[in-house]
């Protein structure tokens, strides 16, 4: 079993690697197995950021990490906070490319944080090319490492306890790129973050949402993953859909492949899906578009997530109205669909839903 490594340095990428590749790295080292596992508690477990934190490995050997390998694939450039709680961090990476990470407080009634979501990135940029979306925009750039993935989770959770508190509960993989064109790094990341040595979370905490890759749907079944699936539908019919999403003008993964990849899931997982739908104004909240999307949920089965548009300089949409949103509601329900509605957080700050982008310079 080879390391792993960063293709840009050469250097091996320990906070990408599983308990058993660290368990094999430290044979390699000429220590035994249980080294690995140590090493694997220190960096995932206690998110250790200096070998000379690990004071139970032998020093001869955490010399010998400190010589080949780095421990901060990521470094915070901003931190913006914005009035509803909401923080947004700017991280650059090794490459010199930059992201942008989400922590989502929900509180309760007496202020108290009852929900504390994060929500990372997968990709620098991306290639899907919706034409509401501010990373859309962006182009494509790079997929990121399963550890440049686990940090931006890290360092989220120790603002959570720090502003909060407590730890994170939720992570979706809803920030910038998408998630299925990085398949094996983000279930690798999914892999440290559930490992019972490490955070220890439960996939059913964990979201990835995807715009629609049939084939990597199908895939997620067939690997048996056990994390929670989010499909952005955003329109209910081929023409509507492929005006707004390039993804679906495709045959493989227009609705028609797209339903048939979903309801393979279902057979397979035996689990529900969720359908994130973003209303904009004139172009997909009629009511015949309502009637639609009930249509797609009846033949593959899942609730429907209903999001307020969150506008972006320099594309023409704007959110539907409040009445409409509810009509909408009203419509899906009669048909006996589960409904929820995500309201907008951190607008004022760029971090709501669609608006995650970074300038390159």
């Amino acid at each position: 079993m080879e390391p792993v490594r960063d293709l840009l340095t050469d250097r091996l990428d320990l906070k990408s690697m599983r308990r058993d590749e660290l368990e094999a790295l430290a044979e390699r080292l000429g220590q035994p197995r249980f080294r690995g596992r140590q090493l694997f508690k220190w960096l995932f477990g206690k998110g250790a950021t200096t070998f000379e934190e690990m004071t139970d490995l032998p020093k001869t050997l955490r010399m010998q990490l400190a010589e080949s390998a780095d421990l901060a694939p990521l470094r915070l450039e901003a931190l913006h906070t914005s009035r509803d709680g909401t923080v947004k961090g700017l991280f650059s990476l090794a490459s010199g490319h930059r992201i942008e990470t989400v922590l989502i407080p929900d509180f309760d009634d007496d202020g108290t944080a009852k929900r504390l979501t994060v929500c990372v990135s997968s990709q620098v940029g991306c290639a899907m090319g919706c034409t509401f979306c501010a990373t859309g925009l962006m182009g494509f750039r790079q997929n990121l490492s399963a550890g440049e993935i686990f940090e931006q989770v890290r360092f989220m959770n120790e603002e959570a306890r720090r502003r909060y508190g407590r730890s994170i509960t939720n992570i979706v993989y809803m920030g910038m790129g998408e998630p299925l064109l990085n398949y094996d790094n983000v279930l690798r990341s999914v892999d440290l973050l559930t490992d019972p040595d490490g955070p220890g979370l439960s996939p059913r905490r964990i979201t990835v949402s995807t715009v629609g890759l049939a084939r990597r749907i199908r895939q997620l079944a067939d690997d048996g993953t056990r994390f929670n699936l989010a499909v952005s539908l955003h329109a209910p019919t081929d023409e509507k859909r492929s005006a707004i999403m390039p993804v679906n003008r495709r045959a493989a993964t227009d609705l028609d492949a797209l339903e048939e990849a979903i309801r393979y899931y279902i057979r397979k997982t035996r689990r529900r899906i969720t359908y994130e739908y973003c209303l904009f104004a004139g172009v997909n909240d009629t009511d015949e578009d309502a009637h639609a999307l009930a249509r797609i949920v009846a033949r593959a089965p899942g609730k429907v997530n209903l999001i307020q548009y969150n506008p972006v300089a320099g594309l023409d949409f704007a959110p539907t109205s409040e009445e409409q949103l509810n009509r909408f509601i009203r419509l899906l329900v009669a048909h006996g669909v589960t409904v929820t509605v995500r309201r907008s957080r951190g607008r004022d700050i760029d971090a709501a839903c669609g608006q995650l982008a970074v300038r390159e310079t």
